[in-house]
């Protein structure tokens, strides 16, 4: 696989974002780009959780319905759901219907609400490397590193699920915590 693709519009990506127009809107706009905030973050951490063994295009496609059942991935309402809310959720084809990911994010919600207003933000950010290079090529962007397994680890500890360390990684990707922009793509050191 190449490390970029050029577009129908000539602008040179990183090859993941393929042509499909949401991918490539994807990588234009978001991914990369500086998350903060309790909510836009649990939002991030639910949808890698559901995307694990998943493609991201699949979770990109069923955002918006995800946000519609999960009401904005708002914590505390979400913290609310019971039993008839998974039971709702797991017949609703517009989602990813997997139990034990749909009890995950409301168990998360949970734990995310019984925190101070922007102490998950200062939670998750705490474990952005001080320093990243982005990579030359895509061999040299990792799936697990030292700072995602210690994220993994502290948040297992505080009881929080589908947050396994390649899962975090995703997230910290996607979230700017690093830049993992490709050298020659038009969003690298941007």
């Amino acid at each position: 696989m190449s490390d970029l693709v050029t577009g129908a519009d000539g602008v040179a990506r990183c090859a993941w974002a393929g042509t499909d127009p949401e991918y490539q809107r994807y990588h234009d706009q978001e991914w990369g780009t500086t998350l903060r905030g309790d909510r836009p973050l649990f939002e991030k951490m639910s949808l890698e959780g559901f995307q694990a063994g998943l493609a991201w295009i699949t979770i990109l496609r069923k955002r918006p319905r995800f946000r519609e059942v999960f009401h904005d991935f708002e914590p505390a309402t979400v913290a609310a759901f019971g039993a008839d809310d998974v039971e709702r959720l797991l017949q609703d084809a517009g989602i990813i219907r997997h139990r034990g990911k749909i009890e995950a994010v409301i168990g998360n919600a949970r734990l995310v609400a019984g925190m101070a207003e922007g102490e998950f933000d200062a939670l998750m950010w705490s474990f952005a490397p001080a320093a990243h290079t982005p990579p030359a090529t895509f061999a040299q962007v990792p799936a697990v590193t030292p700072e995602s397994t210690a994220m993994s680890t502290e948040l297992r500890r505080r009881g929080f699920r589908f947050v396994g360390p390649t899962t975090m990684y995703a997230l910290m990707q996607s979230s700017g915590m690093v830049d993992d922009h490709v050298a020659g793509c038009w969003r690298a050191a941007a």
